[in-house]
C-alpha cells in the first residue's frame, strides 16, 4: 500500500492530461468507447483510493480500533501514509461522492425532461418538424426517441444536406450517445481532472455520428455541407433550453475531419490505454490487499497484548498453559486457545 494507493490518482491524471489530443485523431467509435472505458476505471480507481487513504486515518481512531480489536500502534507502525494524507483524502473522497450524487440527480432530471418532451412532440414518427424559423436540429432519447428539426433549419439545407442531417441525428439516436455523455458527466463530477475526457468524449460523439452520416449519404463532403450550414445557421439563434442531443461541437475540426480521407484504425493508443488501466485495477486490488494485511497484523498485536496483560490459568499437572492468537486476532469471545505445554 506504499506506493500502489497512489498509482491509480496517477494514472487519472495521466490520462486527463496525455489521452484528449491522440483521441481526436482516431477513428471515432473505438475512440468513443475508449474513453469511456478509461474514464469509467479511472473514475472507480480515484475512489477507491481515496477510501483506502481515508480509512487508514478512520481505523487509527480510538472507538474505531476498538471496536475492530486491532492495535492503533501496531496499524501506525505498519501504515505508511499520514494522517494529514489520510484526512485530506477522506474530504476529497466527501467531496467526489457529494459531486456524484448532484451530477446523477441532475442526469436523471435531464433524462425524465427529455422524454416528457418525446410524449409532447407531434405526430408519432422518429421525425418532428416544429413550426419555428429559428433554426434547430437536434436528438431527444426516450422511449422510442425522436429527431426534431426546425422549418427554420430544413429551409437553410438543400435535399442531400438535409438527408445527411436526419443521419447524423439519427446515428446519436441508434448508438444511444446520451449514456456515453451521462456517463462522461458523472465521472467528471467523480473527479475534475477527469472533464477533459468528458470534453473529448462529447467531440467523438459528434464525429461518430458525422462517419455514419457520411456511411448513409456516401459523400463526405456533403455532410461537411451540412454541418457548416446548420452551425452557421444556428449560431445566430442559440437553444433556449438544455439538450441532452449534441449540438455543434468544434464544427471546423469536425469539417476538416470530413474532408479528408476516413481516419484510419490504430491499435497502439488502445493497447497502452488498456495497459494503464490494467495497472490501474492491479495496483487498486494490491492496495486493498495490503489494507487487509495491516488490519490482521494489527489485530494479532493486539491478541498478543491482551495476552501479555492476562495471567493464563496453571495446568493441572503443576505447569502453565500457553495461549496463542488465533489468525485474525481476538473476536467478540477473545479468540484465544490454550494448548498444554507437557502432557504426562
Amino acid at each position: 500500500m506504499r506506493i500502489s494507493v497512489y498509482v491509480p490518482l496517477l494514472i487519472t491524471v495521466v490520462l486527463a492530461v496525455l489521452a484528449p489530443r491522440p483521441a481526436r485523431r482516431l477513428a471515432p467509435r473505438p475512440a468513443a468507447r475508449a474513453l469511456a472505458c478509461g474514464a469509467l476505471v479511472t473514475a472507480l480507481g480515484w475512489l477507491g483510493s481515496l477510501a483506502l487513504l481515508a480509512f487508514a486515518g478512520f481505523a487509527r481512531i480510538p472507538e474505531v480500533a476498538e471496536e475492530g480489536r486491532w492495535s492503533v500502534a501496531a496499524l501506525r507502525a505498519d501504515d505508511p501514509v499520514y494522517l494529514t494524507v489520510a484526512t485530506a483524502a477522506a474530504l476529497a473522497l466527501a467531496g467526489s461522492c457529494a459531486g456524484l450524487a448532484v451530477a446523477a440527480v441532475r442526469q436523471v432530471r435531464h433524462l425524465r425532461w427529455a422524454r416528457r418532451e418525446c410524449r409532447r412532440l407531434p405526430g408519432d414518427t422518429e421525425l418532428a418538424v416544429l413550426d419555428d424559423p429559428s433554426p434547430s436540429a437536434f436528438a431527444l432519447p426516450g422511449a422510442p426517441g425522436r429527431i426534431v428539426v426546425s422549418r427554420g433549419m430544413l429551409r437553410c439545407l438543400g435535399d442531400d444536406e438535409r438527408e445527411a442531417l436526419l443521419a447524423h441525428e439519427r446515428a446519436h439516436l441508434r448508438d444511444r450517445h446520451h449514456l456515453y455523455q451521462t456517463l462522461w458527466r458523472l465521472t467528471a463530477a467523480v473527479s475534475p481532472l477527469l472533464r477533459p475526457l468528458a470534453d473529448t468524449g462529447d467531440f467523438m460523439l459528434e464525429r461518430w455520428a458525422d462517419e455514419e452520416a457520411a456511411a448513409h449519404v456516401g459523400d463526405r463532403r456533403t455532410v461537411a455541407r451540412s454541418v457548416g450550414r446548420a452551425a452557421l445557421a444556428s449560431a445566430a439563434h442559440p437553444p433556449r433550453t438544455s439538450r441532452l442531443a449534441v449540438n455543434g461541437g468544434a464544427v471546423p475540426q469536425r469539417v476538416r475531419a470530413l474532408l479528408a480521407p476516413p481516419p484510419p484504425r490504430r491499435s497502439l493508443p488502445f493497447v497502452g490505454g488498456a495497459l494503464l488501466l490494467l495497472v490501474c485495477c492491479t495496483s487498486l486490488a494490491n492496495a486493498a490487499s495490503d489494507s487487509e494485511e495491516m488490519i490482521e497484523s494489527a489485530q494479532r498485536a493486539a491478541c498478543r497484548a491482551h495476552l501479555e496483560t492476562a495471567a493464563p490459568p496453571p495446568s493441572p499437572f503443576g505447569h502453565r498453559t500457553g495461549f496463542r492468537c488465533e489468525d485474525g486476532g481476538p473476536g467478540p469471545h477473545e479468540h484465544v486457545r490454550a494448548d498444554a505445554d507437557d502432557r504426562p
